[in-house]
């Protein structure tokens, strides 16, 4: 039962800060597929991670998912990151699913090894340790939804339209749709949307709680991306640490039996415990004030 804490207990080892903080601002940077971005100010804690293949509609292709899974792997050793937002630089889409045009040239052990790439980000977004969050303000299609899925949080515009499309391609999801669908919607729900491949806006999406929240769109076409920053702002003044803990304790806990669930929940508070955030969380309410947390 303590394998699942593996996340939990990397919570305490030493943080690095990332060495390529607002390198998107940079010419380079601005080339890439995908772009970091640190926000400075009242939103300093938000990392954003903006999806840039405006060619392709952000198709998940080989290159996309090499620097996606390069950004991750830094940005989780980044103490200063204490929400991560997913977005699109594309007006439009957030993500069309994955690159069939590349694919089509790949041989079939190709797309078997692409596809077990594909299966290990979405499990590397899910994993991350810090809340995340995906802006959905357009089309999110087949692998474009399985990363939605793959994150805590879904916002979504009311025009955004999503669903995992993969059936009506001759196909099915291959990048933990079929998993994370079902411990979303239920069961039925899920098998209904996969088998009949039925595309949803963010307000049907809403209302069977794919998403979190739907908002109208703005002539922008970044009111999702805004409402993701808003919930973001409300996560940003609470203890880090028992943030990061409180994901661990439910992710692992819906993968055991509610008495399993229980005793990692008791782990993860135990680790919890000794934080300066704990103290000051209680100084801060004997002497009435709101508390300063650190993440220490």
């Amino acid at each position: 039962m303590l394998r699942p804490l593996t996340s939990a207990l990397r919570l305490l080892r030493p943080w690095k800060p990332l060495q390529t903080r607002g390198c998107a601002s940079d010419g380079a940077a601005r080339g890439r597929e995908i772009q970091v971005r640190a926000l400075e100010g009242p939103d300093q804690g938000i990392t954003e991670i903006l999806m840039n293949r405006p060619r392709a509609r952000n198709a998940l292709g080989n290159v996309f998912v090499r620097e996606l899974l390069e950004a991750l792997a830094q940005l989780r050793e980044d103490r200063q990151v204490r929400v991560l937002l997913f977005r699109s630089a594309v007006k439009g889409v957030f993500c069309a699913g994955a690159d069939l045009k590349e694919r089509e040239q790949m041989s079939e052990a190709e797309v078997e090894v692409f596809v077990q790439r594909l299966r290990g980000m979405m499990t590397e977004i899910a994993a991350f340790p810090a809340p995340t969050i995906a802006a959905l303000d357009g089309f999110a299609l087949g692998g474009g939804l399985e990363l939605a899925l793959a994150c805590d949080l879904r916002v979504a515009a009311s025009t955004a339209v999503m669903g995992l499309i993969e059936t009506t391609r001759g196909l099915l999801p291959g990048a933990g749709g079929t998993q994370r669908l079902p411990r979303c919607l239920g069961v039925a729900l899920a098998k209904e949307l996969i088998f009949t491949g039925r595309r949803l806006s963010g307000t049907q999406a809403q209302v069977l709680g794919l998403v979190n929240h739907a908002v109208v769109q703005n002539e922008e076409g970044n009111a999702a991306y805004h409402r993701a920053r808003a919930l973001a702002q409300e996560i940003l003044p609470q203890a880090p640490i028992a943030v990061r803990l409180s994901k661990v304790a439910i992710d692992r806990g819906m993968e055991v039996d509610i008495a399993s669930g229980m005793a990692i929940e008791g782990i993860c508070y135990a680790q919890n415990i000794p934080t300066q955030d704990r103290l000051e969380g209680m100084a801060a309410f004997r002497e009435k004030r709101p508390p300063k947390f650190v993440g220490k």
